[in-house]
């Protein structure tokens, strides 16, 4: 087993955080390394394993808490730990509360890990396409603000996801993001007929910075183009497997 790989972000610098990849954990086959999803076909104690791994590298001792995650825009306050059983079904996380640590899991996705280290508040926010689109970026700022986070303050990095070179996407998914705004037509690049390239990560930091997020860090990470480094839901079923592993961002106080 090879020690559990964690990527900072220098925006964060000071608050304990980490996006992981798959590099390290005890999955083998088709989810090996550090897969966490719970919600994956892969062996539930080892799953849970990885993700006390996880939660080690990042922040020893806090309480680890993540979402039955949904693609919506819903962000959810955590003030007290819950039972994994009965995860929320949401995509943001939020919290004052030294000692417990919000995460994330993407396999694709983008994860985004935002701090106001002068009001001691953090979030982690699950930003796929529906969920980026549907301003899940929006409400964790203002789940944040809602309990003594501003604005201004909130720093924001961007973890792993697919890049634009690796998602193609179908003209009615383009057409969706231009009947929101027509400028949205910079996140995409063409591509064969009928299909465009979408900056995923790009259209997040976008919404980030419209919200009034000063410092947004992009870590510029492929998933889908770094098999030994990262699980992608999309190349997992380009290769026709049956199913895929999924990492994790954490983000905690103290």
């Amino acid at each position: 087993m090879n020690e559990v790989e964690v990527i900072r972000a220098a925006a964060l610098d000071g608050v304990r955080h980490g996006f992981l990849g798959r590099r390290g954990g005890v999955s083998g086959g088709i989810h090996a390394g550090l897969n966490v999803g719970l919600g994956s076909a892969d062996d539930a104690a080892t799953v849970a394993e990885n993700r006390a791994l996880a939660s080690a590298a990042v922040a020893p001792g806090a309480r680890l808490l993540t979402l039955y995650q949904v693609h919506s825009a819903d962000a959810v306050t955590v003030l007290q730990p819950f039972d994994e059983q009965v995860r929320p079904h949401a995509d943001a996380l939020v919290t004052d509360r030294p000692g417990l640590a919000i995460g994330i899991l993407t396999a694709d996705c983008a994860p985004v890990l935002l701090a106001d280290t002068q009001a001691g508040v953090v979030g982690a926010a699950h930003a796929g396409w529906k969920g980026a689109l549907g301003g899940v970026t929006d409400t964790t700022i203002a789940a944040m603000e809602a309990i003594g986070a501003r604005r201004e303050r909130i720093v924001a990095a961007i973890g792993p996801c697919i890049a634009r070179a690796s998602y193609e996407v179908d003209d009615g998914f383009r057409d969706r993001f231009l009947a929101s705004d027509r400028e949205n037509e910079r996140f995409f690049a063409d591509a064969r007929a009928g299909h465009a390239r979408f900056d995923l990560e790009g259209y997040v930091a976008h919404r980030l910075a419209a919200a009034g997020i000063a410092r947004i860090e992009a870590l510029g990470l492929d998933t889908y183009a770094d098999p030994s480094r990262f699980f992608s839901y999309r190349r997992a079923t380009h290769a026709g497997e049956p199913d895929y592993g999924r990492q994790i961002a954490i983000i905690a106080l103290g």
